[in-house]
């Protein structure tokens, strides 16, 4: 029996399972970490303690959990958030702490100016993405001019996954899907980095070298084999974005198939039999040669789950926390008694790309409890998610089969409504792991272990979450309202500014 390696760096918490060669899990580790918010708007993460260090933590204890020979890991694949942003020095040091993706809203002025520069169609055209909060591009050129001194000492600019890969083996990769959301660096066409939209960000000696989630990018080191009881010489893939390993991990494969994560932010991937250009969406190469995917993400969906926890519900114990609450939004009738929630406290990403749309709540009166408003506050996330698959409808590129991961599957109230927003069935499979274990699959499938068909039987599906016909009309209803909220906010988010 051969094993396989995965490991997934997450906003609030890594995950690692070791499986044989037949899908089953022999061990799985976890470790927590924090989000680090310095000021509003931003979004950090420590790469030394946050992601080398949850790497080599949950390595370590899933080979003492396992008791299997380090040498049997046949290869390891690795994912994490992303896109982040990161200065290393000539050493690979960091520099500093990681800007992470969308919810990172810093270089807002830079998405504008560079922007205006290039212009919206040729950065479609030859990027396949808007620039947003979710572009590392305007993230580089702000490090360069707010932390001059620090990107004279920049040797090359990481993404988490890239950090963590050049820990283990000294190269420093990224693959084409987290490179294309590197804009406005990388082109579509060419499949490779540019300068030719601008020369004013970052020379492209400084970017990584490029390959496929799934090629080999190295071994581990001696060096790293020390430090993470990994033997020296195994092969380590280019590894990718979790919520692409997420997608795998539940079989996601064919056009039209969508995932949907419920993980920190809600994410969801396409792929699609060609490209779809739509300023409201995000677009890569799906993992594979050839392949296109189409992407979307709300900015702030679990992680408000935890905001609301930390703030209004700290008389509960914390590991009972989220079931009470569950259940006291269950309580409380579809449509929240009347209230509406906009999630947008992060700013929002798709399809609106606002870093400035604030967190609202409208309808409140005396009677409401706090059931209501965690209940609304789930339905938000929801109507934000139904948003989205309705802007992909208008994109002619409407979903044909849903498939739900993550956490928040466990929540009744937010999975049921999304599919009643949605008006689809949502599919589950047995194992929900998510990001972690798709890359042990795509270790398994680099090393010819596994074929890509094979997910059916690594992980059968259980169960759907049926849409509920009673509740269409109230939530499309609601999604009207909702919509109707922001347009009608808007300039007063705007004109009540950045708190920083």
């Amino acid at each position: 029996m051969s094993y396989t390696l995965g490991i997934d760096i997450g906003t609030f918490e890594s995950k690692g399972v070791l499986v044989d060669s037949t899908g089953k899990i022999i061990a799985q580790a976890a470790r927590p970490h924090e989000m680090i918010v310095p000021r509003a708007g931003w979004a950090e993460h420590n790469p030394d303690e946050d992601w080398w260090g949850d790497f080599v933590f949950i390595t370590r204890q899933l080979l003492a959990e396992s008791e299997i020979d380090a040498d049997e890991i046949k290869a390891i694949g690795c994912s994490a958030i992303g896109p982040c942003m990161l200065p290393v020095d000539d050493e690979g040091n960091a520099l500093m702490n990681g800007m992470l993706y969308g919810v990172d809203n810093r270089a807002a002025a830079e998405v504008e100016e560079l922007t205006a520069d290039i212009g919206e169609d040729v950065l479609l055209d030859r990027c396949g993405n808007a620039l947003t909060s979710q572009s590392v591009g305007p993230k580089i050129l702000w490090l360069k001019r707010n932390r001059p001194d620090l990107f004279a000492r920049t040797s090359k600019i990481h993404t988490s996954t890239t950090y963590i890969v050049h820990k283990l083996t000294g190269r420093t990769v990224i693959d084409h899907y987290t490179a294309a959301n590197f804009s406005p660096l990388y082109d579509i066409g060419t499949q490779d980095w540019t300068d030719a939209l601008t020369d004013k960000i970052v020379d492209r000696a400084m970017l990584p070298e490029i390959l496929w989630s799934s090629e080999i990018a190295g071994a581990v080191t001696a060096d790293a084999a020390a430090v993470t009881g990994l033997a020296d010489g195994t092969p380590v893939l280019t590894g990718t974005i979790d919520a692409a390993a997420e997608a795998v991990s539940v079989g996601v494969a064919s056009p039209g198939e969508m995932m949907i994560m419920y993980g920190s932010t809600i994410f969801i991937i396409m792929p699609t039999a060609s490209r779809v250009s739509d300023p409201r969406l995000w677009y890569a190469p799906w993992l594979f040669k050839g392949q296109h995917a189409s992407m979307a993400g709300l900015a702030t969906s679990g992680t408000l789950t935890h905001w609301f926890r930390d703030r209004f519900a700290k008389e509960l114990p914390k590991a009972t926390a989220f079931e009470s609450l569950a259940a006291e939004a269950a309580a409380s009738p579809p449509g929240s008694n009347g209230l509406v929630m906009l999630p947008y406290f992060s700013g929002e990403r798709t399809p609106i790309h606002d870093p400035f749309a604030k967190g609202t709540l409208l309808g409140l009166d005396l009677t409401h409890t706090r059931g209501d408003v965690y209940r609304a506050m789930l339905e938000g996330i929801a109507l934000g998610t139904g948003h989205v698959i309705e802007t992909y409808r208008d994109a002619g590129a409407p979903p044909a089969k849903l498939f739900a991961v993550g956490g928040g599957t466990k929540n009744t109230v937010w999975s049921q409504t999304t599919s009643d927003v949605a008006g689809m069935p949502q599919v589950l499979r047995e194992i929900s792991v998510g990001a972690s274990y798709g890359n042990a699959f795509l270790a398994a499938v680099a090393t010819e272990s596994a074929r890509l068909e094979d997910i059916e039987k690594w992980n059968p599906v259980v169960k759907q979450i049926e849409p509920i016909k009673q509740h269409e009309a109230i939530y499309l209803e609601r999604l009207t309202q909702f919509k109707a909220l922001y347009g009608s906010t808007k300039e007063i988010m705007h004109a009540l500014g950045d708190r920083t």
